[in-house]
């Protein structure tokens, strides 16, 4: 068995992650053939949102009208898409790279440090994610309050449980202002729909922006979580249950008792 990469922290990083009022989420992305890639993103603790400098150029796909999402709220006063431009960098990195490349993906955060041998789509699906949800999109950014959670390399069972309980939480905030709270979850669903539709736009139009398919595949992953959370949700939840067993069952106990 050969021994695990050595995970490396210089003396920069440990000061960005330890940096007040900041998340950071720094990505590294190790090949067989030695190189390697590393993105820091960077989040306003309160508000969650991108922490970046404006890009000096910006390429011609990212312009808002290059390939519109069919249900993009932005008027037509914006010039382009800020989901397109917060993924710029990171897909010109990555427009080479094949979907199934080996790669050694080590996620390093204030609190801990994730690593998995893996494939470059699944490591990129976990980035892209963030810089997506905190992108200032209208529709991406309702995601948001799942980015302070973030879990690199989550199953479907993990992000679905991680989505529910954010919105559930949000749910709870607004019955404490006196607003009506959607126990149901069909707002969820809601939001998933237009997520995904917001999914389908990307990947047109990185098909028209990447040589390779690292980053179109990476955001199809996203998308088949937000197809799967529907049917998750009308199945009524069953898988759950077991794990609550304690809570669920607390009146039959209490009748148990002598």
């Amino acid at each position: 068995m050969q021994p695990l990469p050595e995970v490396r922290t210089n003396a920069i990083d440990v000061f960005r992650m330890t940096e007040s009022k900041k998340i950071h989420f720094l990505y590294r992305f190790q090949f067989e053939n030695g190189t390697e890639k590393s993105f820091d993103v960077v989040l306003d603790e309160k508000s969650l949102e991108l922490v970046r400098d404006e890009p000096k150029t910006k390429p011609e796909w990212t312009k808002l009208k290059f390939s519109q999402c069919e249900n993009c709220p932005l008027s037509d006063d914006v010039e382009y898409c800020p989901v397109a431009v917060s993924l710029a960098g990171l897909v010109e990195s990555f427009s080479d790279c094949v979907s199934y490349e080996a790669a050694t993906v080590i996620v390093e955060t204030r609190e801990r440090t994730f690593l998995k041998k893996t494939t470059v789509q699944k490591g990129l699906s976990g980035i892209i994610g963030i810089y997506m949800a905190t992108s200032n999109c209208p529709i991406l950014s309702k995601m948001r309050p799942m980015t302070r959670f973030h879990l690199p390399f989550a199953n479907s069972f993990e992000t679905f449980f991680r989505s529910i309980s954010s919105y559930i939480t949000a749910q709870l905030l607004l019955m404490r202002r006196g607003e009506t709270p959607d126990w149901d979850l069909k707002g969820l669903q809601e939001i998933y729909k237009e997520v995904n539709t917001v999914n389908k736009g990307m990947t047109a139009r990185l098909h028209m922006a990447t040589e390779k398919d690292a980053n179109i595949n990476a955001v199809v992953i996203l998308h088949s979580f937000g197809d799967g959370i529907s049917y998750f949700i009308e199945s009524g939840l069953t898988e759950l249950e077991p794990m609550f067993s304690a809570i669920l069952n607390k009146n039959e106990s209490s009748e148990q008792e002598p």
